[in-house]
């Protein structure tokens, strides 16, 4: 009885995800970025760049991984209107963030931000695992164009960093577009 009505949870969860996956495109709601050393970015002020919004726990290898590799893309794609922001949001963040930028020697702004507020703009339900990375493009008109969780297979090496190309290269040459686009650029 119990296997029968574990699997029935399964089989639910699988048919219900889908419909409460997260809308995109839609247009990127502000999001604060509190820097550690007290200052704050906000998202509409990169309006007009191509956005990589990566929200990443320090701790995690595979934020840690696609940090890198943002990283190298920024310094390639940032003369072309490309902008990677990070937002760390394991417990004790604030502590864990210097250390992470200076061990992976990155140059783009990370902050920190709270699982809840994390939750709330990936349009994440708040019951579900929230595997990390998570990665939100966005196109220079501030619309969310894609949206990846850890577990997808954009992230799968050796072809994440192809996937993050493709992506980054499709936004920083697409014309404007409406709100009725595909849910990432293939």
């Amino acid at each position: 009885m119990t296997r029968r009505v574990s699997a029935l949870a399964i089989g639910l969860g699988i048919l219900v995800a889908p419909l409460i996956a997260a809308q995109v495109p839609r247009p990127a709601p502000e999001f604060p970025i509190r820097l550690v050393d007290g200052h704050q970015l906000s998202l509409s002020q990169f309006r007009g760049k191509v956005v990589a919004l990566a929200f990443v726990q320090t701790t995690c290898p595979h934020c840690q991984h696609l940090s890198v590799l943002l990283n190298r893309m920024y310094k390639e794609y940032g003369p072309r209107g490309f902008q990677v922001l990070g937002v760390a949001f394991n417990p004790m963040a604030t502590m864990l963030v210097p250390d992470f930028v200076k061990a992976l020697d990155l140059t783009f702004p990370i902050g920190v931000g709270l699982h809840e507020e994390v939750e709330s703009y990936l349009q994440h339900p708040p019951l579900e695992i929230l595997y990390v990375p998570q990665l939100v493009f966005i196109d220079r008109q501030g619309i969310i164009q894609a949206q990846y969780a850890g577990q997808d297979d954009f992230f799968k090496e050796p072809a994440d960093e192809a996937n993050l190309r493709r992506q980054i290269e499709a936004l920083l040459t697409k014309k404007p577009a409406s709100l009725s686009g595909p849910q990432a650029i293939k």
